[in-house]
């Protein structure tokens, strides 16, 4: 067994021995019109770590509503952003960081894709579809597409 957090490892251990482990209160929801998220840079072709010195501005001053945290090996943050829908939020935040750091972030944390809920917007099935189109945002130009080639996919294929 493996643990994203130390605090992750010692409830796993508490449940070994058969005690019953403290679990710590989850935050409460952001306010309405905020969104709580990760995302994390993890590039398809490259494995930096977390200390990689390309992070350090982003390590001195994170983005507003965002702390650094460490995501495995790799470098993330945890945020509550505002925005209209989890989408807005996460690509306003993805945008701020392209254009001050020039970092493409490509990950929502989201490990289960095949995984689904119907639960709107703003819910787990967002946090999924988010994490998709991330992937398709760095790995279709490595193929050669263009943004406004992908657009053209979803705009061919999606049902609306």
């Amino acid at each position: 067994m493996t643990a994203a957090t130390a605090e992750e490892a010692s409830t796993l251990v508490e449940e070994a021995l058969g005690l019953t482990p403290h679990r710590p209160e989850p935050p409460p929801p952001p306010p309405p019109g905020w969104h709580r998220f990760s995302l994390i840079h993890c590039p398809v072709e490259e494995y930096p770590r977390f200390q990689d010195p390309r992070y350090d501005a982003l390590r001195a001053c994170p983005p507003d509503g965002c702390e650094v945290r460490e995501f495995g090996e790799y470098f993330g943050l945890r945020c509550v952003r505002p925005g209209a829908t989890l989408l807005e939020a996460v690509g306003v935040l993805c945008a701020e960081i392209r254009a001050e750091h020039g970092l493409l972030m490509t990950d929502l944390g989201i490990e289960k894709l095949w995984e689904w809920s119907s639960d709107g917007t703003d819910g787990w099935g967002a946090e999924i579809v988010g994490q998709l189109l991330l992937m398709a945002a760095e790995r279709g130009p490595k193929l050669g597409y263009s943004v406004d080639d992908l657009v053209r996919f979803l705009r061919t294929a999606a049902v609306d």
